[in-house]
């Protein structure tokens, strides 16, 4: 909650600028490449699963969070040191697997498995897209391009035109023109790179592959949003001023980049997803 000096537009006025400072460096990491950019990866998949922990230390404590934590931490490890897919794969499934028995037999479920899932498989796909050539950047300008429109216009158009709650019991403030707004301009955006780079496909595919991406990315933050109704927390953390945790700013991208992954790799090489599409 804000002070009782705070305002709306000050609000407003903060988000707007921890998230341009926050946006410029992401983007100078993803050009970047390399280690710079993994290393950026697995600082926010440490982020979420610090944040995931917090929202969940009432059952996710003792030898099942180290064992969570452990095993986010070798995954990032491998990840850092470019271990291909062949390895990072089996390793995370047979993490989660590992992770899922242990929740059991320790009473804790599926919160450590939950969390480890949630934060690493996301960020190895991220990894995977950008793999330092030109059409994973491409692949990730996309991708952000896609998202950041999406949250930025569904915010702005939800605000200006109001209207039915998208999903009042999970997150009151979502309307459905917010969310219609915010897809409209995805598409928009996404499809815009085809005139920005003409190795990239035709606009019908890239089209409806910005209206995928912004309806999962959407999913993606009611997905958090119920997640933090259900453990009563209003932001996932406070790290970032003006917009809450890690979490509360990748939970679209986080769902976004496990599709566009999945999608690229069914249709190209897994090891090279993003010469699928950004060739």
């Amino acid at each position: 909650m804000g002070s009782p000096n705070s305002s709306p537009r000050s609000n407003l006025q903060l988000r707007v600028m921890s998230g341009v400072i926050l946006g410029a460096l992401v983007l100078v990491l993803t050009w970047l490449g390399g280690l710079p950019f993994r290393l950026m990866a697995a600082a926010m998949a440490g982020a979420v699963f610090h944040e995931w922990y917090s929202m969940h230390k009432t059952v996710l404590s003792g030898s099942h969070a180290w064992a969570a934590a452990g095993a986010l931490a070798a995954s990032m490890i491998l990840m850092l040191v470019g271990q291909p897919i062949a390895v990072l794969f089996p390793v995370l499934a047979g993490a989660f697997a590992v992770l899922a028995v242990h929740g059991w037999l320790t009473g804790a479920g599926a919160v450590g498995a939950g969390g480890f899932a949630y934060a690493a498989a996301p960020t190895v796909a991220l990894v995977l897209l950008r793999a330092d050539d030109q059409p994973g950047l491409v692949a990730i300008l996309f991708l952000f391009s896609v998202v950041w429109t999406t949250d930025i216009m569904a915010y702005f158009t939800g605000r200006a035109l109001g209207g039915a709650k998208l999903a009042p019991s999970i997150s009151p403030g979502k309307t459905w023109s917010g969310a219609m707004g915010g897809t409209v301009f995805a598409v928009l955006a996404g499809v815009a790179f085809v005139w920005h780079d003409s190795a990239v496909p035709g606009v019908t595919l890239m089209a409806v592959l910005s209206f995928v991406l912004a309806v999962v990315s959407q999913l993606g933050d009611l997905f958090e949003s119920a997640l933090k109704r259900r453990r009563g927390v209003k932001d996932s953390g406070s790290l970032i001023p003006g917009h809450g945790g890690v979490m509360d700013r990748v939970d679209g991208l986080l769902a976004a980049a496990a599709v566009l992954y999945l999608l690229s790799a069914l249709l190209g090489w897994p090891e090279m997803p993003a010469h699928a599409l950004f060739r």
